[in-house]
């Protein structure tokens, strides 16, 4: 490894440190604003309420300090020791070719989710069991994890055998038709995913007729809103968490609400929660975020572009010059530009958010939509004091005391 290696691995270390600082201020400023309710909150939320949801935070911040250190020393051990004696074993069995860069990269995802299951198994029966909110059995956890690996492994094995061999077939262009092809691929899976995927790990029923359908069906035709369905998902196999999203795209809309959100929530919290996707919908965030998504790519793209082309980005970590190393090598390095570019996304999601409640407060009223997020907060454990930094770089959603605080200064 020469300097330029051993100056990313430094930049892997100091984006942990940093994310180790932010997590350390979130748990500071959670532990001291433990024992008081928050003003706005204190008709809605008991201390006792208030605390719990300290120590869940303060659990969570603890583990994810952990996951934080051990994924930079892991992606650091991969870099500089890990790689070469992986591709060196890889090498002996497969003769060089498209088939050896793509078994490499198969073989390093499969060793690293590995790594990873156990941290998932901890967070789940762990974690979110001693809080309550776990509902996932060993058989579910093992037979999801499974699952996600077969899926991963069905999809990304043709997709990078296709980019490797592009890049044979066209060195100069093949980044550009690479690129269009996922995001042509992005868009698919928005249609996809919902009717294919999902259902093969919950359960999907239509909403059941009656008053709770007809009212949400009549929120939906006031806004304009096609869709292919409002539809309810067994959540509460997995956990005791709520929440609603819709997914799809153009014709192919549907709405899903979890099992746990409808038995907690009234009627008007439902419809409220319903009018802020809606309000997704309507200001076109999900164009935005493809559009997000789609910039980001060309970025990414035009950097293995340059890796490929060259044998300087292997040459700075003592690695051969192989597409499947090279590209797990620009994997491992990418997490210090992720950070840095973590607030600005995290914000434009925020804005997003506050577009979203406005709009719900126009349709249904600021009080449900104040309700819904008060009960969300309170039966999920979120803190109602986070740290405004840590909150800076990590919330994809504004503080829930900042957007009630926004609700209620609307007139």
């Amino acid at each position: 490894m020469d300097a330029t290696g051993v100056v990313i691995c430094l930049a892997i270390a100091a984006s942990a440190a940093w994310g180790v600082y932010l997590r350390l201020r979130q748990m500071a400023t959670v532990e001291a604003n433990r024992n008081q309710v928050p003003a706005d909150f204190t008709r809605d939320v008991t201390l006792d309420e208030h605390r719990r949801a300290a120590d869940y935070t303060m659990a969570k911040t603890e583990f994810s300090i952990v996951e934080t250190i051990f994924d930079a020393a892991i992606s650091i051990l991969w870099l500089a020791l890990g790689l070469a004696p992986l591709y060196a074993a890889v090498a002996a069995l497969v003769e060089p070719g498209l088939i050896r860069s793509v078994l490499f990269v198969l073989i390093f995802s499969v060793i690293a989710s590995l790594i990873d299951m156990p941290f998932a198994a901890v967070r789940a029966f762990w974690l979110e069991e001693r809080f309550g909110f776990n509902r996932l059995t060993p058989r579910t956890f093992f037979v999801d994890q499974a699952k996600s690996g077969a899926l991963e492994l069905a999809i990304s094995a043709p997709l990078l055998l296709g980019m490797f061999w592009l890049l044979r077939a066209a060195p100069d262009t093949w980044w550009l038709i690479a690129y269009v092809g996922s995001i042509a691929l992005a868009i698919a899976m928005t249609v996809i995913y919902p009717t294919v995927i999902a259902p093969l790990f919950n359960k999907f029923t239509p909403l059941e007729e009656g008053a709770m359908k007809r009212r949400m069906e009549a929120l939906l035709a006031k806004c304009g809103f096609e869709s292919k369905g409002l539809y309810v998902m067994d959540a509460s196999t997995r956990s005791t968490h709520g929440n609603a999203y819709f997914s799809g795209f153009g014709k192919a809309k549907r709405i899903v609400f979890f099992d746990t959100l409808l038995e907690k929530h009234s009627p008007a919290e439902i419809e409220s929660i319903l009018a802020h996707e809606l309000g997704h919908f309507k200001f076109g965030h999900v164009r935005q975020m493809l559009l997000q998504a789609a910039a980001i790519a060309f970025l990414g793209f035009a950097v293995l572009w340059q890796a490929f082309g060259s044998d300087v980005f292997a040459g700075w970590f003592g690695l051969p010059n192989d597409p499947g190393i090279v590209f797990v090598a620009l994997l491992l390095a990418r997490e210090p530009i992720s950070h840095v570019l973590s607030p600005l996304l995290a914000w434009r999601s925020r804005r997003a958010e506050f577009e979203a409640d406005a709009f719900a407060r126009d349709l249904v009223g600021k009080e449900p939509m104040i309700s819904a997020l008060t009960r969300l907060t309170r039966d999920n454990l979120a803190t109602l004091t986070p740290d405004p930094l840590y909150a800076t770089f990590y919330f994809s959603h504004p503080p829930v005391p900042v957007r009630v605080a926004q609700l209620r200064a609307a007139r």
